[in-house]
């Protein structure tokens, strides 16, 4: 298969703020030469950090506990609402997170069964047995980037119909802010057509997707924002009023939005982040 086009989001970065929370530095670096990939990241869990909060980003990770005698690597894939994601205590984990509406085409999977579902890697791609042990050999971070390069690029993302890809980028575009009928209009496809192919394509409803990048859009500036307050986000998302946002992200994040923002100010949330490309 072909490679499918990779949309530039606007404001948008597909965010796990729980994983954050749960390590001291949370190590990341986006990727140029491949736009399928949202970024790469890496973080050592406390002795505490066995549980933590996974929640709807719209993308496909691939997640390899870095033990050296007793390894996994599992592919999860977005969420629908916030739900409980377990992990191992003092463990060094590696994580590559696909663009949002990417679905990588080593996985063995038809569309409709990949949202909210978890996979074995060695099961879902087992071609991926080798990367899989030299990934876990290799020292850094850097080092298990670059072997993750040089096995993806052999394999190639899925390619979604010319329908799926206006409306991801319309989606993208309008940070998730866009009814159904207004991606006809922008797209030229009747909606039947959008919802029908949409859903084969990546397994989620356009709505759905909408619902999750504009959530996600809601964190990006929430974090940009560096403040502890969301004052004008719900209208400048499309929200209808105060309550709509609530409802969405008590549902997404399992907490309101104040109790987000105080959580994330406590904890440092900023300075725990760490690029590693700077």
């Amino acid at each position: 298969m072909k490679n499918s086009p990779i949309f530039k989001e606007k404001k948008f970065h597909p965010e796990q703020p729980w994983f954050v929370l749960n390590t001291s530095h949370y190590f990341w670096q986006t990727n140029a030469t491949l736009p399928e990939i949202s970024h790469f990241y890496s973080f050592k869990t406390s002795q505490q950090a066995t549980l933590t909060l996974a929640i709807p980003d719209g993308c496909v990770d691939i997640l390899f506990d870095c033990h050296p005698q007793f390894p996994t690597a599992r592919i999860c894939v977005t969420t629908l609402e916030a739900r409980n994601a377990y992990l191992s205590e003092e463990r060094l984990y590696f994580g590559v997170r696909f663009s949002a509406g990417v679905i990588p085409d080593f996985l063995d999977a038809y569309a409709d069964d990949i949202p909210d579902n978890e996979f074995n890697f060695l099961d879902a791609a087992p071609q991926g047995k080798t990367i899989f042990s030299r990934i876990i050999e290799a020292k850094d971070f850097s080092s298990k980037i670059t072997l993750f390069q040089q096995y993806f690029s052999r394999y190639l993302t899925r390619k979604n119909s010319r329908v799926t890809q206006s409306v991801i980028q319309e989606i993208h575009a309008a940070e998730g802010n866009v009814r159904i009928d207004q991606l006809a209009n922008l797209t030229g496809y009747s909606c039947r057509t959008i919802q029908r192919q949409f859903k084969h394509d990546i397994g989620l409803s356009p709505k759905i997707f909408s619902r999750i990048v504009r959530y996600q859009s809601a964190l990006n500036r929430i974090h940009d924002a560096g403040i502890c307050s969301y004052g004008d986000i719900p209208y400048e998302l499309g929200f209808s009023d105060q309550s709509h946002f609530l409802r969405e992200f008590k549902r997404f994040s399992s907490t309101t939005p104040t109790h987000y923002l105080n959580q994330i100010t406590a904890q440092h949330y900023g300075q725990r982040l760490v690029d590693s490309q700077h």
